[in-house]
């Protein structure tokens, strides 16, 4: 073997030997001290059920018109269709950075004619001045891993493609969540119009009595007008609920993609509660919220990062071939007399760059750091938002249940102070007062009870969608 032969032999040993040499940090989960549960005092110990994080949950609520509206959201809007088109941006970008990892082939084949001059200072002296050349040409190359700098650049394309699934995940959460609150919102509205129309109806017919009985002289015009004025404020509370109640079915319209949206009436008050989480949830549940695996995910890919730019400052190896043939007729360009080859190997390493490659190393750990502590934030934020909702859950439970109270007393207020005015025992004042008491107690419960179940959405969200029965 010739000598150069030899040290071209040694060189490639030498590069593959060492192939599974990786630069930089490998990847390691960090750990945070956060407590082994959440509060458990803020969990109701009613209606306890297990809930998978793949359930859909929205289908707790029992509504086939909710969970209609879910499925057009989830298909049709636009901030998915934005997440889906980034989760196929990073499937290409993983693909072409893996693509790296194997040899390029490319196949290059011209052919020229040309003329030379007769007249020049060498004649051809009778030579054909017509000049023909056909080459095919099969070059290839390939960059030596040496020091891992593709293999941790598809890290962390992969792991880049994982945060866009994640990315995702969390969009269709939040957007599930938004429909689900704002349906909520309408139903609740549209049983405060119902109850305020049953309330104007009373009004009305209390208004009626008060005329008649001024035109028989038992009350006085006073009372006319003090009927009249609650008739038309309440009638104008009416408008501005019906008004709020368009306005949340558009906002339903844009996140369902479906413009021309109308949805028959409902109440709210036939959606039932869902479950409740059981007490001593593990914090480890914060592992399922889609927002935090991705930024989990982003961390990896700025850790392979550090791994790139450390694998810069060593050298690359590649390595080039060339195989194919030349001849001056098309017909010889394929025969063994026209072929041509080569090859080679390259060596590039950096000598001096004034720190620019140490400078890269740097930025990439500074973007690590931040990347740690935005997934250490987002870890804390997580454990903040489920025990914000598991507190809002179990007091808006207790709320409900004092305003129920309150209503039912209202109501029986109404009735007495209605039933004295008929018989001459009291004011009309007394009867209008009740009214506007009973309307006030009764739309509160009814906002209560919009309150409670958006809470459990807000609780859902917070553990990712749901909770499983084995932690």
């Amino acid at each position: 073997m010739k000598p150069g032969m030899k040290i071209i032999g040694g060189l490639l040993l030498t590069a593959l030997l060492p192939g599974c040499m990786l630069m930089g940090p490998d990847y390691q989960r960090p750990t945070f001290s956060l407590p082994a549960i959440f509060s458990s005092d803020d969990v109701a110990a009613a209606d306890q059920a297990p809930i998978s994080a793949e359930s859909p949950w929205w289908e707790l609520y029992q509504d086939p018109v909710l969970n209609d509206l879910v499925a057009q959201a989830l298909e049709n809007n636009t901030d998915i269709k934005i997440a889906v088109a980034r989760i196929e941006e990073a499937d290409a970008f993983l693909r072409e950075v893996g693509a790296a990892l194997f040899p390029q082939v490319d196949l290059d084949a011209a052919g020229s004619r040309s003329r030379i001059t007769q007249r020049g200072a060498n004649p051809l002296n009778g030579a054909n001045p017509i000049r023909e050349n056909y080459t095919i040409r099969l070059g290839a190359s390939y960059e030596l891993d040496f020091w891992g700098k593709l293999r941790r650049a598809k890290e962390s394309a992969r792991a880049q493609t994982m945060a866009s699934r994640y990315a995702r995940d969390t969009v269709a959460l939040s957007l599930s969540g938004l429909v689900v609150s704002n349906y909520l919102q309408l139903r609740s509205l549209e049983s405060q119009i119902t109850l305020s129309e049953d309330s104007l109806r009373t009004r009305d017919e209390s208004l009626a009595l008060t005329r008649k009985r001024l035109e028989g002289g038992v009350s006085s015009a006073l009372d006319v007008y003090q009927a009249e004025v609650a008739s038309s404020n309440l009638a104008a509370q009416i408008v501005e609920l019906k008004r709020l109640r368009a306005v949340s079915q558009h906002q339903l319209a844009v996140l369902t993609g479906k413009l021309d949206l109308s949805l028959p009436a409902g109440d709210i008050s036939q959606l039932p509660l869902p479950p409740l989480p059981p007490a001593g949830l593990p914090s480890n549940l914060l592992e399922a919220r889609p927002d935090v695996r991705q930024a989990e995910q982003e961390l990896v890919a700025q850790n392979a990062n550090i791994g790139v730019a450390k694998a810069a400052l060593f050298p690359t190896i590649s390595l080039t071939a060339t195989y194919g043939g030349e001849s001056a007729e098309l017909s010889d360009v394929l025969k063994s007399a026209a072929r041509i080859w080569s090859g080679g190997l390259g060596l590039n390493l950096p000598i001096f760059n004034a720190g620019r490659l140490s400078a890269k190393v740097d930025q990439a750990t500074a973007q690590q750091k931040q990347t740690l502590a935005a997934y250490e934030a987002s870890v804390r934020t997580a454990f903040q938002e489920v025990n914000d909702a598991l507190v809002t859950v179990r007091q808006n439970a207790e709320r409900e249940v004092l305003l129920d109270s309150s209503r039912q007393a209202a109501k029986k207020a109404l009735d007495i102070s209605d039933n004295r005015y008929k018989s001459g025992y009291s004011a009309y004042i007394d009867v209008l007062d009740s009214q506007r008491v009973y309307n006030d107690a009764a739309i509160a419960y009814i906002q209560s009870r919009q309150a409670r179940l958006i809470a459990s959405v807000d609780l859902f969200k917070a553990l990712g969608g749901g909770w499983q029965d084995q932690y």
